[in-house]
């Protein structure tokens, strides 16, 4: 990191000039990662971290109702619950919470960085654990709510306190590399789409790519016929307010670098912000930023249970912004109701 104390007099400057700015904004500001941000804030309102971030997150259930928060660069994705029934798998790299309110998918070895931080809101304060990767990038957050037990919560940041509260994390910088595309032509097309007819769950789709080396807006160009439909980036729109009115409950996936954040339930209040679209519910906030989006896809996918069906939304990159099904188990069919809004929006585009 570049010198501290230049840092952090830059720092205080740009918060001085422009209050409104969120941290990733900042750290964009000040071209450093959103947890060497924090670090320029220990002792202030910032708690460095250090310990078993698994058994931190199995502790959380202590302090109750809290708000999940999960985002990637273009969308942000906020569920309201407890944390409940985690579990990890194998050597641990792996985990699961699954609840109606707080259902994430951990992927540990992205877990590096933690910091508990509090921040002014109204005539009060909320506090959090956030979570980052190797690179700093945020991974995931959980902020406490009226109803939280703040008792539970400042017990957990002692006994998750760091020893050394210092501002000297080591961050890897190396840089990222670049997607590596398979052409068309080098690729089994015919072998392809015949195992994406041949699918029986939605889960193996992911393997399937990695298999056949292929990006998935790639896939979705070769996909089998009637399988995939590229539809107007603005779809969404249209897809959440007819769920909206219809009261047809779905599911909206979003990916950070190491965690799954997924709603389940029914969207009501929809609204938008200068570029973002938004879904403002008292569980559920879905903050989208529909400049953003390069593409936009309907997906079938076949299982034991029948077609599955998706909209899907990438960046200029090929990467997924957040994806959308109507709610479904395993052993339960596809909403018909979910699928009827979909047909609509394919004839209107066919």
């Amino acid at each position: 990191m570049k010198n501290y104390q230049v840092l952090k007099a830059a720092y205080l400057d740009l918060k001085a000039t422009e209050p409104k700015l969120r941290s990733l904004q900042i750290a964009k500001h000040l071209e450093i990662s959103e947890a060497e941000l924090l670090t320029l804030q220990l002792s202030e309102n910032v708690t460095l971290l250090e310990g078993d971030w698994k058994e931190l997150l199995k502790d959380l259930k202590s302090v109750g109702y809290v708000m999940a928060l999960t985002r990637n660069e273009h969308c942000v994705h906020e569920r309201k619950g407890v944390y409940n029934n985690i579990e990890f798998y194998g050597k641990g790299d792996v985990g699961v919470a699954v609840n109606p309110d707080i259902d994430l998918r951990f992927f540990m070895t992205q877990w590096e960085f933690a910091f508990a931080v509090t921040l002014p809101r109204g005539n009060t304060q909320i506090h959090s654990f956030q979570f980052f990767n190797a690179k700093g990038e945020a991974v995931h957050k959980i902020w406490t709510t009226p109803k939280s037990d703040l008792t539970a919560y400042f017990q957990l940041v002692e006994k998750y306190k760091a020893e050394e509260q210092t501002h000297d994390i080591e961050i890897d910088r190396t840089p990222i590399e670049a997607k590596e595309i398979t052409a068309d032509a080098e690729i089994d097309v015919k072998g392809f789409q015949n195992a994406w007819e041949s699918l029986t769950d939605t889960h193996h789709f992911f393997k399937m790519l990695k298999d056949f080396k292929v990006a998935r807006t790639q896939a979705f160009r070769l996909a089998p016929k009637g399988f995939t439909q590229q539809v107007p980036n603005d779809t969404v729109v249209a897809v959440l307010e007819q769920a909206a009115e219809q009261e047809v409950p779905i599911m909206c996936f979003l990916h950070s670098k190491g965690c799954v954040q997924i709603h389940t339930g029914k969207v009501k209040s929809l609204q938008f912000y200068g570029s973002w679209y938004n879904v403002v519910d008292p569980k559920f906030n879905l903050h989208l930023n529909m400049e953003s989006i390069a593409e936009a896809w309907i997906v079938k996918k076949p299982t034991d249970d029948g077609i599955v069906t998706s909209l899907e939304l990438f960046d200029a990159n090929g990467d997924l912004i957040t994806y959308f099904f109507g709610k479904r188990k395993p052993g339960i069919p596809e909403l018909e109701s979910w699928r009827t809004i979909i047909e609509n929006v394919e004839i209107i585009n066919a």
